[in-house]
């Protein structure tokens, strides 16, 4: 009883701390860029907005914060906290810790729509619906073709069929790179392809909202039952659990929130892979203060690196680059150390 109270206030408290950490960087984020906002300016605005007081609205200042700046803010957060707690169900779904959100295809699925969706030249919520359906039925096909093959672990059907079909996607991007117009088409798929949250509107915020919602309810609302995942299948079963509907359920929650982030953002790597190990290192491997701690930790990472990334140098970093220079370091001393987040 005393260990689960200590429990409880140790998960409560990283939870709190975390909240802060959030905020603190949220505000610091609203106030950095090419465009540096005044602390005090910041304030300003804020609560003009809030109160209905606001002037000036046409200013420079008011459009970058909230034209520019808070979309990105809140895309940052929405989609560090979704990739995170989606990297978090599939490990433990998998109880594979190398596992991350795109393991089903998901992420080369919605890349090979959004490239398509480039390549002809289609508006930006075009080449968005292309990328979120692309994820979508990618992963569709994964269990489909995991339901056909019977007498084998499905949970092992379902990886490799992940894997085959990410070969098989990533074979038609290289191709569409190649008949794609080399001064035009190509460059801004390179560039979707590396991840930015530059060019993310308050419409595109508006449109994951509900996706990101509906994935992460039930992951939240049935994080205890994920515990018993990692049983065996026979054991999970003994205990009364439906394990093909839950990890039905898993995936698809998951994947609907991949596909969501991926679509406004690009191909955003490491978020989901790095960010479960360190609130393992945490709060321990409960689901319970897992999933909570995850989605936090992820929307801090998130916006911590496109905050760096659209500050440190006059060109803007692609976020791909910045989550793998910061994410590989981190995996290896992992690795290396064989730290308990592995476990």
């Amino acid at each position: 009883m005393r260990l689960n109270s200590a429990m409880m206030a140790k998960r409560n408290s990283w939870t709190g701390w975390l909240a802060v950490g959030l905020i603190a960087l949220g505000v610091t984020a609203f106030a950095l860029g090419p465009f540096p906002i005044k602390l005090t300016e910041l304030m300003g605005l804020l609560w003009g907005q809030l109160t209905g007081s606001m002037m000036a609205t046409d200013s420079p200042a008011v459009v970058v914060l909230f034209q520019i700046r808070l979309p990105r803010v809140l895309g940052a957060i929405l989609g560090g906290a979704a990739l995170a707690a989606a990297g978090a169900a599939y490990q433990g779904l998998f109880r594979n810790p190398l596992v991350s959100p795109d393991i089903l295809g998901v992420s080369a699925g919605a890349a090979l729509g959004a490239v398509l969706g480039i390549f002809l030249s289609l508006s930006v919520f075009g080449i968005q619906l292309l990328a979120f359906g692309g994820g979508l039925l990618t992963v569709a096909l994964v269990y489909g073709i995991a339901n056909l093959v019977r007498g084998h672990e499905p949970v092992l059907i379902l990886v490799l069929a992940g894997i085959v079909l990410g070969a098989l996607t990533g074979a038609c991007i290289s191709l569409l790179k190649i008949l794609a117009d080399p001064y035009d088409q190509l460059p801004a798929i390179t560039y979707w392809l590396l991840g930015s949250l530059a060019a993310v509107t308050p419409a595109d915020v508006r449109a994951i909202l509900p996706a990101v919602g509906l994935g992460l309810l039930p992951l939240y609302l049935l994080r205890w039952r994920l515990n018993l995942l990692s049983l065996s299948e026979e054991e999970a079963r003994a205990l009364g659990l439906n394990t093909t509907q839950l990890r039905l359920v898993v995936v698809g929650a998951a994947t609907l929130m991949t596909a969501a982030v991926v679509s406004i953002g690009g191909i955003i790597g490491w978020v989901g892979l790095i960010v479960p190990h360190i609130a393992r290192l945490l709060v321990g491997p409960n689901f319970i203060g897992l999933l909570p701690t995850s989605m936090l930790l992820g929307a801090i990472y998130l916006l911590l690196v496109d905050t760096l990334a659209r500050s440190l140098t006059t060109t803007e970093v692609p976020l791909g680059i910045l989550t793998a220079l910061l994410g590989a370091p981190f995996f290896l001393w992992l690795l290396a150390s064989g730290r308990r987040g592995w476990q």
